[in-house]
């Protein structure tokens, strides 16, 4: 990094550079995020404890089971993963239930890096710009979960997913280095990786952010690590790896629905959110699409700025669609096993 007298210099990202000025600093920067006010933690978990008592009427329980579906990353992220798993993950996001041809599809399936070319072909023309019910491929990226890997590292583990036909990356932010106050390696660090998002005709895959809220231990750590994820140019802030308990909660979303409310207040500019891990049951994803519409407005509740990360949610949403269909409860055997 080169040095001025007014501290060492953090990489130009442009909405740092429009929000803070052009002396952008590691001082400019830490000045930034330790002057945003802090968080009021009794407020916050009584707010969105009394958006989680919300109920709705039947009608409205289909539109949200089958918004669910279209805001779901479908995710598999083990050591087990194999082509053929990749491959039944993508049959069940093409087509979710068999039974029910009018289910809509999911957002995307995420995937390790390796994975993504077996997720591409799989799709096939559902991939292709343009496509009737388009499914876009997310991978994790930068040594995740753990993110702990050289810069170099990480950066040819997200070139190769883009190259290999990721729309979106995932990437996991360095907590140690935000942890110790070291704000001005983490923005550099997501600065590199949304260059390293570029395609050849200059266009760029998507890139989340991954906060790992479960380690960040404060809910005024989660507002601070979400402005910076916004300011160093992340699409998207999320939640969690879903390696880490607790992954998503309300309250924590809701405070990074906040963020992205005054975000979008303060530059007009629209920023997702994505919740990720825990999310099982369908009533549990309602309340958060409550808090969605009721932070930044129902325009939120599309697959660009709004996901659910998950495994074994869409499950849950087909048994309650089926049951809101027949009147009956089907059990577990209805669905495929993820």
């Amino acid at each position: 990094m080169e040095t001025t007298r007014a501290g060492t210099t953090v990489a130009p990202a442009s909405r740092a550079l429009e929000v803070i000025g052009g002396d952008l600093t590691e001082r400019s920067l830490r000045r930034y995020l330790e002057g945003i006010p802090g968080v009021d933690a009794v407020g916050l978990e009584a707010r969105a404890a009394a958006l989680g008592t919300r109920s709705i009427k039947t009608t409205s329980k289909a539109w949200a089971l089958d918004t669910i579906i279209r805001l779901t990353d479908l995710t598999t992220l083990e050591g087990a993963d194999t082509p053929g798993k990749v491959k039944s993950l993508v049959a069940k996001a093409l087509v979710p239930d068999p039974d029910d041809m009018s289910t809509p599809r999911v957002a995307a399936v995420c995937v390790y890096g390796d994975m993504v070319p077996h997720a591409v072909e799989a799709l096939g023309s559902a991939h292709d710009d343009g496509a009737t019910g388009r499914i876009n491929v997310a991978a994790v990226a930068t040594a995740f979960p753990s993110g702990r890997a050289s810069r170099s590292v990480k950066l040819s583990d997200t070139s190769d997913a883009v190259a290999a036909g990721a729309d979106e990356i995932d990437m996991v932010i360095d907590r140690g280095a935000f942890l110790s106050g070291r704000y001005g390696q983490v923005f550099d660090e997501i600065v590199a990786v949304k260059e390293a998002c570029k395609r050849p005709d200059g266009t760029y895959a998507h890139l989340k952010v991954i906060l790992e809220t479960g380690e960040l231990n404060t809910y005024d750590n989660v507002r601070r690590a979400s402005w910076l994820g916004i300011l160093a140019g992340g699409d998207f802030i999320k939640t969690s790896t879903g390696k880490v308990t607790p992954a998503a909660t309300l309250p924590v979303t809701l405070s990074m629905l906040e963020v992205v409310r005054d975000w979008h207040r303060l530059t007009g500019e629209k920023i997702g959110v994505k919740p990720a891990g825990g999310i099982r049951a369908s009533k549990d994803a309602i309340k958060y699409l409550v808090t969605v519409a009721e932070t930044v407005g129902e325009e939120w509740l599309q697959p660009d700025l709004f996901r659910f990360g998950a495994s074994s949610l869409l499950n849950d949403v087909l048994l309650q669609r089926q049951k809101l269909t027949s009147g009956r409860y089907s059990g577990p055997a209805y669905v495929t096993i993820d």
